[in-house]
């Protein structure tokens, strides 16, 4: 099969994300399609098979225009790309009504823009609805973008708070035992929405904002009773919360307020994972006007390529055993 070279043009801006730290990225693009990439400047250069050449300029310009939105490019958005090629599918495109979720202004590194179609869908989502489950496999930036997308609302002043809660798994009566006040002994369960608004706002800008009440955290239980106005509330692994807990929560919305609730049903942690609240509220719930339901696959982790091959494995032996359970619980959700 003949090989040919074609050139990209690409700012410099661009070509810089392209590259790589000591041209990490190309050597992933080049492996990948098996095509030659040179930079001599102004561009980039790739030498291949007529398809691996095409392959390989969709990664190269998926990458140029995260690079020219701001983004900071990672060997996850490179694998994502490159993934995504390979799938027959393109990077999330820009059009009408999609500008908003195409990129967030509040990374301290550069804006935040979705790796995959999946994200952007799942920005888009929730910005369409007073509603939103985002629920698939670790890795695949779920909880990440929640946190993203919340801490922008609250930056423009679009909602008054940040209302972060998580079921407090395995810790019942062990929460009153921990040290400290509320904060401290909520901090330790809620450890990965910290790390991702440390990442996005900044350790200072964070601990200001919770001084003043914009950013708050609380374990389900004490959301009981109350009602959450003009606030952008994250439920993060609902699939630890029981199916009563999951209503309480739901029913929270007060007016102009939004919610998200993020988690992944094969990694459920109760005694009884037939009390599950999220397949519950999936399966109930689809359907309702208001409601938006994203859900993640194993192709959509961008954390390191491990984590897919990971959750690829455990979702084959899932499968393997589904019929016998099916047989077991009939209403299985």
């Amino acid at each position: 099969m003949a090989r040919e070279s074609e050139f990209l043009s690409l700012s410099d801006r661009a070509l810089h994300g392209v590259i790589g730290p000591n041209s990490r990225h190309l050597a992933l693009i080049e492996d990948a399609f098996k095509v030659l990439v040179e930079t001599p400047g102004g561009g980039a250069s790739v030498n291949g098979s007529a398809k691996d050449r095409a392959q390989a300029k969709r990664v190269i310009q998926t990458l140029a225009d995260r690079a020219e939105q701001g983004a900071e490019i990672t060997e996850a958005d490179v694998r994502a790309a490159i993934g995504a090629a390979m799938g027959g599918g393109g990077p999330p495109k820009s059009g009408p009504g999609r500008a908003e979720a195409m990129a967030l202004p509040v990374g301290r590194r550069g804006a935040i823009v979705p790796k995959t179609s999946a994200q952007a869908n799942y920005l888009e989502m929730l910005g369409r609805c007073e509603l939103t489950f985002g629920v698939g496999p670790a890795g695949t930036g779920k909880t990440f973008l929640a946190a993203a997308y919340g801490a922008s609302l609250l930056r423009r002043g679009q909602v008054d708070r940040l209302v972060i809660t998580r079921p407090a798994v395995e810790a019942g009566e062990k929460l009153g035992f921990l040290p400290g006040d509320l904060n401290e002994k909520v901090d330790p369960y809620l450890a990965p929405i910290w790390e991702a608004l440390n990442d996005i706002l900044g350790p200072d800008d964070v601990r200001r904002r919770r001084d003043k009440g914009e950013i708050e955290a609380a374990p389900i239980a004490f959301m009981r009773g109350r009602t959450l106005a003009h606030a952008f509330i994250i439920v993060d692994e609902a699939q630890n919360t029981s199916r009563l807990q999951m209503k309480m929560v739901l029913t929270r919305l007060g007016e102009g307020a939004r919610m998200v609730v993020t988690g992944d049903p094969s990694q459920i942690d109760l005694l009884n994972p037939r009390d599950s609240g999220l397949p519950h509220a999936l399966r109930i719930l689809e359907t309702v006007q208001g409601v938006g339901v994203l859900k993640f696959q194993a192709q959509d982790v961008v954390r390191h390529a491990m984590v897919e091959r990971i959750v690829r494995a455990y979702d084959a032996d899932a499968s393997a055993r589904r019929p016998a359970a099916d047989l077991e619980d009939p209403d299985a959700a």
